[in-house]
């Protein structure tokens, strides 16, 4: 708690100064995010860092494993949902990214290698939605092993919540209209590299070159 602290009072005396007229200006006109940014809870993984948004610019939605449930999905486990509907239909976001990431403990366990335990009924629960991942895999990555398997699990958990947004009447109607566009992304940790997923060649390819 005391670096929260330290880091706070840093921020106040070092770093507000850059921003001032910038949160004036959003306290004032309210915010107006072009993008819903939907990615993992895992504290490796910043939205803001990684495209050097500055505030105002996204609007994030964090949860365990970056999952989208489907529109049908009620109560304690979809208020994911809601964040969706509010940046759609009320914040008229431009896109929708969700963005997986390599060495997802969400995956690992949705994969059966962390074991679940009693006193954990609600991460059971959230994981249980994406489920259709694992069939995804066995029917085209039984070939797979270890680490392979992991990234290829991590990177259709963010196909599957992709066509899951499908499910919702506000995207439809974006979309229908063509005033939204939804993309699918994977971050590697371990580089800082970004992936975006091509429609056409059906594979993750890397969002910028380093040349």
């Amino acid at each position: 708690m005391q670096r929260l602290i330290e880091g706070v009072h840093r921020f106040r005396h070092d770093a507000f100064g850059n921003y001032r007229k910038l949160f004036r200006k959003l306290s004032k006109e309210g915010q107006n995010p072009h993008t819903l940014f939907i990615t993992c809870s895992d504290s490796r993984v910043l939205a803001e860092l990684i495209t050097q948004s500055k505030p105002g610019d996204l609007f994030v939605v964090k949860n365990i494993g970056n999952i989208v449930p489907l529109a049908t999905a009620t109560g304690d486990t979809n208020s994911t949902a809601a964040a969706i509907e509010f940046a759609v239909e009320n914040l008229r976001v431009n896109d929708i990214v969700i963005c997986g990431h390599s060495q997802c403990g969400a995956i690992s366990a949705l994969l059966g290698r962390t074991p679940l335990k009693d006193t954990t009924p609600h991460l059971s629960g959230w994981l249980k939605l994406a489920q259709p991942v694992l069939e995804t895999l066995k029917k085209d990555y039984a070939h797979l092993k270890a680490e392979e398997l992991e990234t290829a699990a991590g990177e259709e958990n963010v196909l599957y919540g992709l066509d899951n947004l499908h499910s919702y009447p506000c995207v439809q109607e974006r979309l229908g209209d063509g005033s939204l566009r939804l993309h699918a992304w994977f971050f590697k940790i371990a580089t800082a590299e970004l992936f975006a997923y091509d429609p056409e060649t059906r594979q993750f390819t890397p969002l910028v070159s380093d040349q």
